[in-house]
């Protein structure tokens, strides 16, 4: 059994409330993220600090490597991106906190995009239904799937960016990135959205899964401070 969690978005304060209702009903299952952790709300900095304190397993979404980008790789497109993404709320959650930044590069430089965990397949945005004749024959081969990430990463389809419809995988997609206003499970697909945008003031989400099957859903509504 195992928890995931929508995009955050800097929203650190509903985060705190969302784990700590995971916490109470589930004790110590594992606890992951589809990824978007920085950028729009108030709090990155906390943010990435609250997810490396609880050992919080997370997949790389699009603002963190954007975010990444910006401090590790200049010359790359995302960087420059990232100013007109959510930069400005960020760096300013790192007034008086510029130490950290480092350590949350590392952390972001040692992320994942993409985790197979519960007969599950989570990333933040989901493999496009484009890959659907050749996908599953590659996703339990680390090599091949790192082989096919690295060829995609520039196209709009890959597992940051994919706002296409979702390919049907042996495993249940759990994907953030394109936002709706509730947990959307689609069973054309085998998929769900969590995020439930969170940064627009709406509610930060979470899934409990197990064997591939979603067997319950968290939702805290966003606290004022984060967005305000």
């Amino acid at each position: 059994m195992i928890a995931v969690i929508g995009d955050v978005h800097g929203c650190f304060f509903t985060l705190k409330e969302l784990y700590k209702i995971i916490r109470s009903k589930y004790k110590n299952i594992p606890v992951y993220c589809v990824g978007d952790l920085v950028d729009r709300g108030n709090f990155s900095a906390d943010v990435i600090d609250f997810v490396i304190d609880n050992n919080i397993e997370f997949t790389i979404g699009n603002h963190d490597y954007m975010y990444y980008s910006f401090f590790a790789e200049q010359d790359y497109i995302h960087s420059s991106n990232w100013k007109f993404n959510g930069a400005e709320s960020t760096l300013r959650s790192y007034e008086n906190k510029s130490e950290k930044i480092q350590h949350h590069i590392k952390r972001m430089e040692n992320a994942v995009f993409y985790s197979i965990v519960e007969k599950s397949f989570i990333s933040h945005a989901g493999i496009s239904e484009s890959f659907n004749k050749k996908i599953n024959d590659i996703l339990d081969k680390p090599q091949s799937m790192t082989k096919f990430i690295k060829a995609n990463l520039y196209i709009n389809e890959n597992l940051l960016w994919n706002r296409r419809p979702l390919a049907k995988l042996k495993y249940l997609q759990i994907v953030g990135h394109t936002r709706q206003e509730e947990i959307n499970f689609l069973d054309s697909s085998d998929s769900v959205y969590i995020d439930t945008s969170a940064f627009t003031g709406n509610k930060l989400s979470a899934v409990i899964v197990e064997d591939g099957k979603i067997i319950g859903k968290e939702s805290v509504p966003t606290f004022e401070i984060d967005i305000s």
